[in-house]
């Protein structure tokens, strides 16, 4: 008795369509693209968060110059007037 033996193939594609393919690296590109886009923006976050804290200890330096100037006053940052307060006096430290 002679044993019959078939052959089994096996009808499961083995790739994607080229189109499928394209789009696919199209997608992913995009998303890499637009994570990298989004990690410069983070660096350029974070580097003006160092300047804002720059200028902020900028103005504190200024502001004890103005106070030992004029004592403890409002200055109008648009036309540099000086407020005083109620008493029309400045409360100057010496």
């Amino acid at each position: 008795m002679a044993k019959n033996k078939k052959k089994l193939v096996d009808l499961k594609p083995k790739k994607i369509t080229d189109e499928q393919l394209q789009r696919t690296q199209t997608i992913v590109s995009n998303i890499n693209n637009a994570q990298m886009q989004m990690g410069r923006l983070e660096t350029q976050k974070h580097l003006l968060s160092h300047e804002v804290i720059k200028f902020q200890e900028n103005l504190q330096v200024l502001r004890a110059e103005l106070e030992k100037d004029y004592g403890t006053v409002n200055i109008n940052i648009e036309d540099g007037t000086i407020k005083y307060d109620e008493d029309g006096e400045a409360n100057k430290k010496n």
